[in-house]
């Protein structure tokens, strides 16, 4: 605001006191300089008589902008030379709504409504010298008395001149009605007390703002605002709104109407700049224009701009052909529109030679016509009726008035003692405005629309359109209404949306794009949240929405897919026999079963030769049997671990080989035995070693594992087990041992009796035979020893399956010693060697 601006406005609440006893008006100051320093205020506005007068101010005339204005000197040497045809229909809605009333006999009743109109020119000092002039009454040549005073001002339309009309009639209680100034600042009833608004305030604004770009996916948008209280506060408002909804402002630049040629160009090189494809622009209509024109002249086609309710409805720029390119496809909150019936009408039957007065209809008729047609076939931004936005502001307004001057002057109780406690009440001639103050608070009425009408403190309900700006087929813009907002709730057509790029796929304006599923958001250090890196999801999280701030664990029986967006079930690992390794050990099962049948039949087909025969075929055959059983055992551990295969398998192959080494540890007896029977004295040894004595110990030796195997399973057995830690995507499903003290004993009772074998084989390896069997005995318990000792470390460190793979490998690997070292030899004289199978040559040294 400029210096001589500055230092009055604190002096003006003091000094209108004394203006208003006065009566010193400020007739003889012009508004705008394009008039004549003798023509009053009331020369250059419009007016009519009336009981009760109300004043409204309006900018009919703007001055043009310049880079060096300044208020600072001679401001009322600043042309006012741009005629404005919108605002001067707003000043013949209020002319129309007084009719409306005056007609009305059930409003105002007996009270003829006058009203007072003057041109504020859109700049504060002639804002201010005009509510002055409304408010003090001044020496005004058209009025009968020099002490004339309006109670109430409707206006002005800007949010900054309203703050300065309010702060300055405050001290008066003088209302100001505004039907444009949108600040949200201005709902503060303790800074202004009396300032009302037909307008939502800005908060509402930036609220659907907010909304709108959340609800279409921008999250990264720039911001263009006026540099004043409505621009600054509006984006405020909005950057608080989309505080945590992962909305970003790319930019946000003001403008200066004072420097609006430098703030432009340092505006749109913003805007060419940025990545942001979404501007939010909170701008007066000829503002955003100016900006629109140099964005079009860089070729800056490609943004979509988000428009507040000053400019989204604009005729000036929605006809001019040099901003199509650039503006095509603006959506906008706009002021709700609304039909007044007959006002169309209304404005076609004006004409300067029906109002004399009226400077205003003059001066149109001059933009006009240069003549003296009429208005009753012109297409003009004054007749168009279409969108009655401010338009229908200003009538309110003037029905907000005037119902609370109905309610002021219908006292029936005025000398009421009581009647003072809530309101009071004034003459017509003599209208206190602290007490139409009173009354303009509790104003609430059905406006003739049949719709109700309120105020909530200093505001109205907020209700909005929502319109886009379309192209059509003649190549010219045109306002299409696409929504409605009425408190936080939002209704819009999308698909009825064209956008920027003259399609209806909604504009994308991102930082970052949006992460995929499967991965998650990592924040750029030093960047706004809108701008991130995607990082994938680690094993066994996942994410299945866009933008997730973080992966979600898996479920323990679940596990992530490969691409990191479900849990699905983990797979089951154990050894199968599909797997390669589980059928490389069936294979091999199955030959040692094989072999071990086949040798046993072979012994079956020669059990009558003297090899057979020695050394007891029937622990043989025991021995061949319990070998086949060592095979088939392997079998047990392949497959789905189930509760009886856990408890089978390990029992199965406890006892299993303490058979086949019984029958091993007896053989070895029975051979020193008889070595020893064959010495003097000891022919009865044999006695205590004949074949019951043999198939007793093998019984008793085998009884021994079964009672320990026994004890285990009824206590502590092995039960199926799923393991979810060691594989991630998979689940090992193995059997768990249950009580290791029971495994330990099984093994060491099969170590025990190998041990014995070992050594009594070892002392029966030199015995003058022939065919000293304690031999190959020694080398097949060598064998099984030391396939033995090496399992016991290499099952304790494999996981999973390969542990049941490892103790496969060890009972293959010593049923194939078994066999081949015990057998292998016998198989080999009895194939090829027959002439060895004699009684003779075995009992040959």
């Amino acid at each position: 605001m400029s210096s001589w601006f500055s230092w009055l406005t604190p002096a003006i609440p003091l000094l209108l006191p004394w203006l208003v006893k006065h009566g010193v008006g400020m007739a003889q100051a012009t508004v705008c300089s394009r008039w004549d320093h003798s023509v009053g205020l009331d020369d250059i506005g419009l007016s009519q008589e009336g009981d009760v007068v109300i004043g409204a101010l309006f900018p009919i005339h703007i001055l043009p902008p310049a880079p060096d204005l300044s208020f600072s000197q001679h401001p009322d040497l600043q042309s006012c030379v741009n005629f404005q045809e919108e605002p001067l229909r707003w000043v013949h809605a209020l002319v129309f709504a007084v009719d409306e009333i005056n007609r009305n006999p059930f409003l105002l009743p007996g009270v003829r409504l006058g009203y007072r109109v003057l041109d504020s020119c859109g700049q504060h000092p002639w804002s201010l010298r005009g509510a002055l002039s409304l408010v003090s009454g001044g020496n005004l040549r058209s009025w009968p008395s020099s002490d004339f005073h309006v109670p109430l001002v409707i206006g002005d339309a800007s949010s900054t001149q309203a703050i300065i009309l309010a702060r300055t009639l405050g001290p008066l209680s003088v209302p100001v009605i505004s039907y444009q100034a949108s600040c949200g600042c201005l709902s503060d009833r303790q800074e202004f007390p009396n300032f009302f608004r037909t307008i939502p305030s800005d908060v509402y604004q930036a609220l659907t703002m907010a909304r709108l770009t959340w609800l279409l996916g921008w999250t990264w948008v720039g911001a263009i605002a006026a540099d004043n209280d409505y621009g600054r506060q509006a984006i405020q408002v909005f950057e608080a709104a989309v505080r945590g909804t992962g909305v970003c402002l790319a930019f946000f630049e003001t403008l200066n109407r004072a420097n609006l040629v430098r703030d432009v160009v340092r505006v749109a090189d913003t805007v060419q700049a940025s990545t942001a494809r979404v501007i939010l622009v909170f701008l007066w209509y000829t503002d955003m224009g100016a900006l629109l024109l140099e964005l079009g002249r860089r070729n800056v086609t490609d943004r979509q701009f988000l428009a507040s309710e000053a400019w989204s409805t604009s005729g000036q720029l929605l006809r001019n052909p040099a901003l199509f390119n650039v503006s095509r496809g603006v959506v906008g909150v706009a002021i709700r529109s609304a039909p007044m019936p007959g006002f169309e009408a209304h404005l076609r039957s004006l004409h300067p030679s029906r109002r004399p007065r009226d400077v205003l209809l003059k001066e149109l008729w001059e933009t006009e016509f240069n003549g003296a047609e009429t208005l009753e076939v012109v297409q003009s931004p004054f007749t168009d009726t279409s969108q009655l936005r401010i338009t229908y502001n200003v009538y309110l307004a003037v029905y907000a008035a005037a119902h609370a001057l109905h309610s002021l002057l219908s006292c029936p109780q005025r000398d009421s003692p009581t009647w003072g406690n809530s309101f009071t009440c004034s003459p017509p001639h003599n209208i206190s405005p602290a007490e139409l103050l009173q009354h303009l608070n509790q104003v609430n009425f059905t406006t003739p629309l049949g719709e109700p009408f309120y105020f909530r403190g200093a505001d109205v309900p907020a209700v909005y359109d929502l319109v886009n700006w379309q192209a059509t087929p003649q190549g010219l813009l045109k306002l299409v209404t696409i929504g409605r907002v009425e408190g936080s709730n939002i209704l819009i057509d999308q698909s009825a949306i064209q956008w920027n790029a003259g399609s209806n796929m909604v504009p994308v304006s991102v930082c970052s794009d949006s992460c995929p599923p499967g991965t998650r958001v990592a924040r750029k250090k030093g960047e706004p949240v809108c701008c991130f890196d995607c990082i994938p999801c680690a094993e066994g999280e996942v994410s299945n929405t866009t933008g997730s701030l973080q992966c979600d664990h898996c479920p323990l029986e679940f596990w992530s897919n490969s691409n990191r967006t479900a849990c699905i079930p983990r797979q089951l690992e154990f050894l199968s026999f599909s797997d390669t390794m589980g059928v490389t050990l069936t294979t091999v099962a199955v030959c040692g079963t094989v072999a071990t049948a086949a040798v046993f039949m072979l012994f079956v087909y020669h059990r009558h030769t003297p090899l057979v025969r020695a050394n007891n075929s029937e622990l043989s055959f025991f021995l061949l049997l319990s070998l086949k059983l060592c095979f088939l055992c392997s079998l047990v551990f392949i497959g789905r671990p189930s509760a009886w295969a856990c408890r089978i398998r390990q029992a199965a192959f406890g006892v299993i080989f303490v058979l086949c080494l019984s029958c091993l540890l007896v053989k070895t007896i029975v051979v020193l035995a008889a070595f020893r029977s064959a010495r003097p004295g000891a022919g009865q040894l044999m006695r205590w070693f004949g074949p019951v004595q043999q198939r007793g110990s093998v019984f008793l030796f085998t009884s021994v594992q079964v009672i320990i195997c026994a004890v285990w399973l009824s206590i502590s057995p092995p039960l199926p087990y799923r393991d979810l830690g060691l594989k991630g995507s998979k689940v090992i499903l193995e059997c768990e041992m249950g009580s290791v003290a029971g495994f330990s004993l099984v093994l060491g009772y099969i170590g025990l009796l190998a041990s014995l074998c070992l050594l009594l084989a070892f002392l029966a390896r030199k015995l003058p035979d022939n065919f000293n069997e304690a031999k190959f005995i020694t080398f097949s318990m060598l064998i099984f020893c030391a396939v033995w000792v090496s399992f016991v470390p290499a099952y304790v460190s494999s996981p999973g399956m390969y542990a049941d793979a490892v103790e496969i490998f060890a009972i293959l690997a010593s049923s194939f010693g078994l066999l081949f070292c015990l057998f292998a030899p016998k198989c080999f004289i009895i194939l090829l060697r027959p002439e060895r199978n004699t009684k003779k040559h075995m009992m040959s040294k």
